[in-house]
Order: structure tokens, then C-alpha cells, then sequence
């Protein structure tokens, strides 16, 4: 049988972990009208990790949100590297103090090894952040972006 390099991704979580993460997404969006996606993928060489997922926000198309309220978390698994980018909208509200202290959240719960856990914590905050700055309105509101889990290589 072939080596086909594309047959599988890999997958950083359990099915369970999986769950929960994509459930903390779904829980904070039913607050606000902002959108959160999750990439994650092994490697971040050569380049710095908010470069990286401002390469990846593009890419999912994050910029086209009406409110400019889509928040881009960003990790990647072997090397712990991690950022968090957030598009005009949200960023404007709440400033780049608070993505670098999400991002500090993030590297204390992995440090202890419970990287599913660091990343519902921040999805929490982001969550209420942007509750706070762009409130769920049952009228209006539309799920703009996929809440699945984005696994690079």
C-alpha cells in the first residue's frame, strides 16, 4: 500500500476533548453575536505565531464577519506556540492586553499538560468579552462561521 500524506490529520485531541472544545465554542456564541474558531496544527517554524494565524485568519475568511467580531485561536501543539487574533471589531473594545493575558492562560495550562483545558478557558473569556461588546440579539443574529475544530498539518 502507498504512503499518502494526505490520508490523515492529525488530530491533537481525543473525541471527548474534541467535544468539549467545540461546545465551549458553541456555548460562548450563543451569547454574542462574535464568532470563535480554533486552529490548530504541530509546527510554527520560521515564523512568529501571530503572523502564523494572521496567515490562518485570512485564510478561513474571519475578516467577513458583519461586526468585524471573529477571534482566531491559534496554537501550535509540538512547538507551544500560541496567539490569539482578533479581527477590528472585538480588538478595538477590549485592546491587546487582553489577548496577551488569554495567551499567558494558555501557556499555564500547558505547562501542566491539559491543553483542551487551556483552550475552553480562553474560549470562556473571549466568550464574555464578547458578550460584553457585541450581545447575542435572537433577531439578527446568524451563526457566521463553522464552529469545528481546524486542524492544520
Amino acid at each position: 500500500m502507498a504512503y499518502n500524506p494526505f490520508a490523515r490529520r492529525k488530530e491533537f485531541f481525543s473525541r471527548d476533548e474534541q467535544e468539549r472544545i467545540i461546545n465551549a465554542i458553541r456555548v460562548a456564541e450563543q451569547q454574542t453575536s462574535g464568532e470563535i474558531r480554533v486552529y490548530t496544527e504541530s509546527r510554527c517554524r520560521f515564523v512568529d505565531p501571530l503572523d502564523r494565524a494572521a496567515e490562518v485568519f485570512w485564510g478561513l475568511k474571519m475578516d467577513m464577519t458583519k461586526d468585524r467580531n471573529g477571534v482566531l485561536v491559534y496554537i501550535a501543539m509540538k512547538d507551544r506556540q500560541f496567539a490569539i487574533l482578533a479581527d477590528q471589531g472585538i480588538h478595538e473594545k477590549v485592546g491587546q492586553a487582553f489577548w496577551n493575558e488569554e495567551v499567558s492562560v494558555m501557556k499555564k495550562h500547558f505547562i501542566n499538560a491539559l491543553p483542551a483545558d487551556a483552550i475552553e478557558a480562553v474560549i470562556t473569556d473571549v466568550g464574555q468579552a464578547l458578550r460584553m461588546h457585541f450581545p447575542y440579539d435572537r433577531a439578527t443574529d446568524k451563526n457566521e462561521l463553522p464552529d469545528d475544530l481546524v486542524f492544520g498539518k
